[in-house]
C-alpha cells in the first residue's frame, strides 16, 4: 500500500476493502452489466426512500412503479442545509463533505459516506492504471486551483505531498509565469499531467510560441489527462503536438468522481462501477442509446446523501456499449486583468466559495466581466447579500485576482441560461 492509500486509510476511508469489492463489481459487470445496474440502482433508491427524510419529502406522494416514475433531482432542489439532507445515522462528522465547483451555476455542499468515497478513489486508481499510472506513486504535474487562505492552502499542499503531485498555480497564466512552468518541467521527472483543460491548452499555446515540445525537455512524461472542461478536437491536436504525449479525456464531477474516462482504445467509457448514467428528455423520460438529452446520474453506493436521477447540467449521447459519444458543456473563458494578468474562469470557483455556505442562502451566482477592471456579481438568493458578505467577496477577488477592481452586485429572480440549459459561472463581455 503506497503512501496515498495509507493516508486514505488513516483518514477513515476503507480503501483496502473498497479495492477488493471493486474487483468483485467488475466481475459482475462482465457477467451481466444490465443486471448489476438494475439491482443496485433500485437498492439505493429503496434505501434513501426509507432512510432519508429529505428524499422522502422530495418524493412527496409520487407513485413509483417504474424507474421513469422517479422524479429528476436537480441542484436547485438541494439548496437546503446539508445536515437536513443526510440519511439516518449519518452526521457531518462521519461523512466526507465538500462543495461543488459551481460551474453549472448552482454551487452547494454535499456528502459522501466513507465507504462510497473509498470506492470512488478505487475507481480512479483502476482507470489511471489503464494508462500505466499509479496514483500516489507516479509523479503528477497538477494544473488545478488552490485555496489562498492559510488553512485551505496548506491542507491542499499536504494532500499534494501525500498523493505525490506538484501543483502549478493556474491563477496566473501570464507568459512570465508559463515560462516558470516550463523551467519546472525541465528539472522534474513528471510522469503525467492532470488538470483543467483550458489551463493546459493555454500552456500548450505558450509552448508553440517557443517552438518547444514538452516531451523533449521532460522525457519521463507519459500521458496528459484533461478534466473539468470540454476538450475540443482542435485543442486535443494542439496538446498532443506540443506536449508530445497522448491526451486522455476525463469527464467527472466533484459529487461523483469519474463519470467517463477515455480508455486505451480511445473510447470514452462510462464508470459503471459506482454510477448509473442515463440520458433523459425534457420530461425526465429515459431516451434510447444514440439520442441526445440531459445527463442524469444515480450514485449506486452513497448512502449518506441521495443522488438519484440527479441532473448534472450537461447534454450528452450514450452508445449501447455504455460509452459517452458526445458531451456538451463545461467550456470556460479567461479573465484579462488591467495588470496584464490572465486567469482561467474556474478561478471564480474559489471566489464564489466565499459567498456560499451550508445555509443555502445563495442559490445561483455568476460573475460577469464588463471591462478589464469591472466585474458584476449576479446572484439569486433568498435575501440581499449583506455588506459584510459583499466585503468577503471583494476580498476574495483581490486575493485571487488583483486589487483595485470595480465590483457591483445585482440580485436577480433568475439568471439567464444558455441554449444547452446551463449557466456559465463566468461571462466575459470584453
Amino acid at each position: 500500500m503506497n503512501r496515498f492509500k495509507k493516508t486514505l486509510a488513516f483518514s477513515g476511508f476503507p480503501i483496502r476493502k473498497a479495492q477488493k469489492d471493486l474487483s468483485a463489481i467488475k466481475a459482475e459487470l462482465v457477467e451481466d452489466a444490465t443486471r448489476y445496474l438494475t439491482k443496485n440502482k433500485w437498492e439505493i433508491f429503496n434505501y434513501h426512500s426509507k432512510h432519508n427524510p429529505f428524499y422522502k419529502r422530495f418524493l412527496n406522494t409520487s407513485s413509483i412503479t417504474t424507474w421513469n416514475d422517479i422524479p429528476i433531482l436537480e441542484k436547485s432542489d438541494l439548496q437546503v442545509p446539508l445536515e437536513e439532507r443526510l440519511s439516518h445515522s449519518y452526521t457531518l462528522k462521519n461523512v466526507y463533505n465538500s462543495k461543488t465547483s459551481g460551474s453549472s451555476g448552482h454551487p452547494f455542499s454535499y456528502a459522501v459516506d466513507k465507504y462510497a468515497h473509498a470506492l470512488t478513489w478505487s475507481t480512479y486508481i483502476d482507470f489511471y492504471h489503464q494508462h500505466g499510472l499509479e496514483i500516489g506513486k507516479s509523479l503528477e504535474a497538477r494544473f488545478y486551483g488552490i485555496p489562498k487562505d492559510n488553512f485551505g492552502h496548506y491542507k491542499e499542499r499536504l494532500k499534494d505531498k501525500m498523493a505525490n503531485r506538484f501543483r502549478f498555480d493556474i491563477f496566473d497564466l501570464s507568459d512570465e509565469q508559463l515560462q516558470n512552468f516550463l523551467k519546472k518541467f525541465k528539472t522534474t521527472t513528471f510522469d503525467y499531467i492532470n488538470g483543467y483543460t483550458s489551463s493546459i491548452v493555454r500552456f500548450a499555446k505558450f509552448l508553440a510560441t517557443k517552438n518547444v515540445v514538452l516531451k523533449h525537455v521532460c522525457p519521463s512524461l507519459k500521458v496528459c489527462i484533461t478534466t473539468s472542461e470540454m476538450l475540443f478536437e482542435s485543442d486535443k491536436e494542439l496538446l498532443e503536438k506540443q506536449l508530445g504525449i497522448p491526451v486522455v479525456k476525463e469527464y467527472g464531477a466533484s459529487e461523483f468522481g469519474i463519470i467517463a474516462f477515455e480508455n486505451t482504445s480511445k473510447k470514452w467509457t462510462i464508470n459503471l462501477n459506482t454510477l448509473f448514467v442515463e440520458i433523459v428528455d425534457d420530461n425526465g423520460k429515459t431516451l434510447n442509446f444514440g439520442q441526445k438529452g440531459h445527463i442524469v446520474i444515480t450514485s449506486l453506493y452513497n448512502k449518506a446523501h441521495p443522488f438519484i436521477r440527479y441532473k448534472i447540467g450537461d447534454i450528452g449521447v450514450l452508445t449501447d456499449n455504455y460509452c459517452l459519444e458526445s458531451l456538451t458543456g463545461r467550456t470556460n473563458d479567461f479573465a484579462h486583468l488591467p495588470s496584464g494578468k490572465v486567469v482561467p474562469a474556474l478561478t471564480f470557483y474559489y471566489v464564489t466559495k466565499s459567498a456560499i455556505d451550508q445555509t443555502g442562502l445563495v442559490k445561483e451566482l455568476v460573475v460577469k466581466q464588463t471591462s478589464k477592471n469591472a466585474f458584476k456579481i449576479l446572484y439569486v438568493a433568498s435575501e440581499m447579500l449583506s455588506e459584510s458578505q459583499k466585503l468577503k467577496i471583494k476580498h476574495a477577488m483581490e486575493t485571487y485576482l488583483e486589487p483595485d477592481l470595480n465590483l457591483s452586485f445585482e440580485r436577480q429572480d433568475h439568471i439567464f441560461r444558455g441554449k444547452n440549459g446551463k449557466l456559465k459561472q463566468f461571462i466575459s463581455e470584453i
